[in-house]
C-alpha cells in the first residue's frame, strides 16, 4: 500500500460496510491500527463492529465518547441520488446535520476528521472541476453532502474534505458498474450506457490508500481522491468489455434525456486530481491502470 503509515492509532470508520467503507476497514485493520467500523444494516467484516445510527443525532457523542478515535473517516451517507430528492429532510438530516455534530463531537476531542464528499457538489457544466472551484450542486444529494462541507467551516480544528467520483471495486453485496457491465456482457443482455455523462471512475483500493493517508498524516484541506481519468460511461463500459474480452456488442449507447431519474444527474463531474496528485504518495490512478487491477482480482476469485 501506498503512503506514509506512523505508529498505531485509532480509527473511527463510519459507513464500514459499505464499497468504499469495507476496503478502507480492510486496510487499515492490515495496517495494524485499532478500527471502530460503525454500520447501520449489516455488520462489518473487519474491525470492531459499532452500530451507530445518523438519523439519531444523540448516538453520535455517545459513539465517539466509547472509542474515543485520533482520526475519523466518515463515509457513512445517504447517497441514492433519487431517493434523496424523495426524502429531502432525511436527506439533509444525515449528509448534514450528523455531519456537522459528528465533527464538532470530533474537535472537542481533538480527532482528525476526513469527510468523504462529491462529485455531485457542481453542476457539471464545466469538466475536470478544481477544489478552487465554486460549487453548484444541481440535486439534494449534492445540495446536503456540500451542506456537510459548509458546516464544518466553523470547525476550529484541522479536517479535511476528499471528494470522490464514481467509485467502483469488488463488494459482497454491492454491485458497482464495471461488475453490472461484467455481468450483463457475460449473460448476453443488452445494456443501455450513457454517452453523454462524464466522471472520474475511482478504483476503491486506490482511493483507499488515499483517504488512509490523509487520515494518518493529518493533512487538512480539500482534495480531490477520484481517479485520473475523464471519461463517459460507454467508453468505460467499453474499456472493461475489452479488458475482460468480452464482447461490446451488447452495449448501446444511450443518453441521459432517455433517463426516467427523477433528480437531476450533472453531465460531466470529472475532477481535476492534479492537487493530489502533488501533494500525496498515494497517487490518484489512470482507470486504465485500475480496470486491469480490477480483472486481477476476478481472475484470483474465480
Amino acid at each position: 500500500m501506498a503512503g506514509i503509515i506512523g505508529n498505531a492509532m485509532r480509527f473511527l470508520v463510519t459507513g464500514a460496510s459499505g464499497l468504499v467503507g469495507s476496503q478502507v476497514a480492510k486496510d487499515l485493520v492490515d495496517l495494524n491500527h485499532e478500527v471502530h467500523s460503525s454500520y447501520h444494516d449489516a455488520k462489518p467484516d473487519h474491525g470492531i463492529a459499532t452500530y451507530l445510527d445518523l438519523s439519531r443525532l444523540d448516538d453520535i457523542s455517545s459513539t465517539l465518547n466509547e472509542t474515543r478515535p485520533d482520526s475519523i473517516i466518515h463515509l457513512a451517507a445517504m447517497t441514492g441520488v433519487d431517493q434523496c430528492e424523495e426524502q429531502p429532510d432525511l436527506a439533509m438530516k444525515i449528509n448534514a446535520e450528523a455531519t456537522k455534530l459528528l465533527a464538532r463531537q470530533a474537535a472537542k476531542q481533538h480527532a482528525f476528521f476526513v469527510y468523504v464528499s462529491t462529485d455531485y457538489v457542481f453542476d457539471g457544466m464545466k469538466k475536470m472541476r478544481a477544489e478552487s472551484d465554486a460549487p453548484n450542486p444541481l440535486g439534494i444529494y449534492g445540495k446536503s453532502k456540500l451542506a456537510g462541507e459548509l458546516a464544518l467551516n466553523s470547525l476550529a480544528s484541522p479536517y479535511a474534505i476528499a471528494r470522490i467520483s464514481s467509485p467502483f471495486g469488488l463488494h459482497k453485496t454491492k454491485k458497482s458498474f464495471p461488475i453490472w457491465v461484467k455481468e450483463n456482457l457475460e449473460s448476453g443482455t443488452d445494456i443501455p450506457v450513457l454517452v453523454d455523462q462524464f466522471t472520474s471512475p475511482t478504483y476503491v483500493p486506490n482511493l483507499s490508500d488515499m483517504l488512509i493517508e490523509i487520515a494518518t498524516r493529518k493533512i487538512a484541506g480539500t482534495f480531490h481522491t477520484a481517479g485520473a481519468t475523464r471519461i463517459s460511461r460507454y467508453d468505460f463500459a467499453e474499456m472493461v468489455a475489452d479488458k475482460l474480452n468480452l464482447d461490446k456488442k451488447f452495449i448501446r449507447p444511450a443518453s441521459m434525456s432517455d433517463m426516467r431519474w427523477k433528480a437531476q444527474r450533472p453531465k460531466d463531474s470529472s475532477l481535476d486530481v492534479s492537487f493530489a496528485s502533488e501533494i500525496l504518495h498515494a497517487k490518484p490512478q489512470k482507470l486504465e491502470t485500475s480496470i486491469q487491477l480490477l480483472a486481477d482480482q476476478l481472475s484470483q476469485i474465480s
